[in-house]
């Protein structure tokens, strides 16, 4: 069943942190959420939001996995995985991050054009655009009836 993308004005951090928080509470195990969108749109941060909400500690240290690839937590509902794959040339490099693994979890992927034919057909795509100041918008399709949820 296809549905239209809901779209949001994200006017602030604040905005694409409580959109992250939404997300966060409504996601389960074996989702993916594919965060997309050009340098600075503000994938990281809805990331990072988003594994603070999920922990339920606003406070958790969540480094960008730009040079590490991968980085994993313990939630209490399970594992998560952020992979931000901007570095990598294509699928092929997946294995040894522990992608088939990970996906028994969440998985947060920035640059997800990369995973090409192994990105999960019902994932959350999110689609970043930056505006003026800390504005952005998004875009988002995927995860059937969830999706209306993610509106305020």
């Amino acid at each position: 069943m296809l549905t239209d993308p809901l779209i949001l004005h994200l006017p602030d951090l604040a905005a694409t942190e409580a959109l992250a928080g939404r997300a966060a509470r409504l996601a389960r195990a074996g989702d993916a959420l594919l965060l997309e969108g050009p340098l600075g749109a503000g994938k990281s941060a809805f990331a990072r939001a988003f594994l603070r909400a999920a922990a339920g500690d606003a406070t958790l240290e969540v480094p960008s996995p730009s040079f590490t690839l991968v980085q994993a937590y313990a939630l209490p509902a399970g594992p998560a995985h952020h992979f931000d794959l901007y570095r990598l040339s294509g699928p092929d490099e997946l294995e040894e991050l522990g992608w088939e693994e990970a996906r028994d979890g969440i998985v947060l992927v920035e640059w997800p054009q990369r995973l090409e034919h192994l990105a999960p057909p019902d994932a959350l795509r999110l689609r970043l655009t930056p505006g003026e100041g800390d504005a952005r918008s998004a875009e988002m399709s995927g995860w059937g009836a969830r999706l209306a949820r993610l509106a305020p």
